[in-house]
């Protein structure tokens, strides 16, 4: 099992969640009590949402005058066509050159440009998964607000062309709830879906990270063993299982569901990763 499938869970303010974006499951202890808050959008602070032209000018000092010139060639292109198909493939160009940069927001922005002329469930998805991941790992609030409005737009474009996909509610629930000002009603996307179908083991995961963020830990608890009641070589719900008892305090039930959880992982390094994790709670 890949490191990804066991533990991208979505996006939350969850610190498990968050610890998985960056790239490693080790969490910090007792995050719990300013995860809730520190995952969302600051509230009461003076934070300005980011503006694309402004990080576009910022992107553009740092581009070699060869690439320059190709990316001023394809902004003229879109500025030109009057037809969808070749706006598209100017947008598509455009976001190729930025990503090729590894100026994610820029390059998101511009597969979203795309993916609006487009208008598939595909192509929106794919836009708004760019701006998610990204919005994962940057700590500028700024930025988040703006790759946050923007992710929102493309999910709610997608959702309206499948309205019976869970995958895209999900990730709807989850930017909700951990970067806007209304996690309510995330909260309520996500027990909608997770209601319907208790098997959805994305949305059983996101609520459990929730309740942990929130210090309900015997909640996250009793979710994740009604999962592993159902499916009881999960290890997405053994490690979330596990984070929950540490953060409970209680270290050696946390240690025992891991070593089972490690028992199912195939992967060198996140078998390492969980060594590691138990080695800390013992200590």
């Amino acid at each position: 099992m890949q490191k990804n499938q066991l533990l991208v869970i979505g996006l939350a303010a969850a610190s498990v969640v968050a610890l998985l974006a960056f790239g490693r499951i080790t969490p910090k202890p007792r995050q719990h009590e300013h995860a809730a808050q520190g995952g969302a959008m600051p509230q009461g602070q003076n934070v300005a949402k980011a503006n694309f032209e402004d990080l576009l000018a910022k992107a553009k000092k740092k581009v070699p005058a060869d690439q320059l010139v190709k990316i001023t060639g394809w902004e003229n292109a879109v500025v030109r066509g009057d037809v969808k198909t070749q706006q598209i493939t100017a947008y598509q160009q455009l976001y190729t050159i930025w990503d090729s940069l590894n100026e994610l927001p820029i390059a998101a922005h511009y597969a979203a440009e795309a993916a609006k002329l487009e208008n598939s469930g595909k192509s929106l998805t794919f836009a708004a998964n760019l701006f998610l991941d990204h919005l994962s790992h940057t700590q500028d609030a700024g930025v988040r607000m703006w790759e946050a409005d923007k992710a929102m737009e493309l999910l709610d474009k997608a959702i309206a062309l499948e309205p019976t996909n869970d995958t895209l509610k999900i990730k709807k629930g989850a930017l909700l709830v951990g970067n806007t000002s209304d996690p309510m009603q995330g909260i309520g996307i996500l027990m909608e879906v997770a209601n319907r179908n208790p098997d959805f083991l994305d949305a059983q995961l996101s609520l459990a990270n929730f309740a942990i963020t929130s210090g309900q830990f015997d909640k996250a608890i009793e979710r994740m063993e009604k999962v592993l009641e159902r499916h009881p070589d999960e290890p997405k719900a053994m490690f979330v299982l596990a984070y929950a008892y540490e953060n409970k305090g209680d270290n050696a039930k946390a240690v025992d569901w891991l070593r089972k959880c490690r028992k199912l992982i195939q992967d060198p390094s996140l078998a390492a990763e969980i060594d590691a994790y138990i080695n800390r709670i013992k200590q």
